[in-house]
């Protein structure tokens, strides 16, 4: 027997999918800026700025819904905590690719693109999941990749690092281990959308 908290979609389990992709959104500019010549960045990460505030406000749209409904899909504190880990990846995007631009950077490492690729996937999944958090017996799958490609992308972050220390001076090392950093950052914002869904199926098993 399913368990199925309520039989349709409501709409905050609407705001929450649209987060979710619009960090899809934004890791496809993001990764258009990794490609692009300096003269470009300027108006991709603008475009990239655009992802956030519209993150932002579905955010805060969440939180007005939740305010204003009698009833609620999920316990508002699981809910609150599912925007705001989506808010906060974002943002995390963005200021990643800002400093891409800040520091004009025109090549980063291979590993950059295989932590947006990481990325993608991650909210690739979540923006299915989200849409289905009133049938929790199908997002357990969910949880355990989420952590699969969140423990994938730390990895590839260390290696990076070691990579970029060996082969970089101080200054160069300084600019990239920042843009490294919040990659990573994103990737464990995306795991903790998946724990805290992992704690809800927990919770109403």
């Amino acid at each position: 027997m399913k368990l199925r908290l309520f039989p349709q979609e409501p709409a905050g389990l609407r705001l929450l999918s649209q987060m979710a992709r619009k960090i899809l959104e934004a890791t496809g500019t993001l990764s258009e800026i990794l490609g692009a010549p300096v003269t470009e960045h300027g108006r991709l990460v603008e475009e990239l700025h655009g992802h956030e505030s519209k993150s932002t406000e579905l955010h805060f749209a969440l939180l007005t819904h939740m305010r204003t409904s009698f009833i609620n899909p999920l316990p508002r504190e699981d809910m609150y905590a599912l925007s705001r880990f989506l808010n906060e990846a974002m943002e995390k995007l963005d200021a990643a690719g800002e400093l891409v631009a800040l520091y004009k950077l025109d090549r980063l490492p291979k590993r950059a693109a295989d932590q947006l690729e990481i990325i993608s996937r991650q909210a690739e999944l979540t923006v299915e999941a989200m849409g289905r958090l009133d049938d929790l017996d199908e997002l357990e799958d969910y949880w355990i990749e989420i952590l699969r490609l969140a423990k994938r992308a730390e990895r590839s972050h260390r290696i990076w690092v070691a990579e970029m220390y060996r082969d970089m001076k101080a200054a160069q090392y300084a600019r990239h281990r920042d843009i490294a950093n919040q990659l990573v950052d994103v990737t464990k914002d995306m795991r903790r959308v998946a724990t805290q869904v992992g704690s809800i199926i927990v919770k109403e098993a």
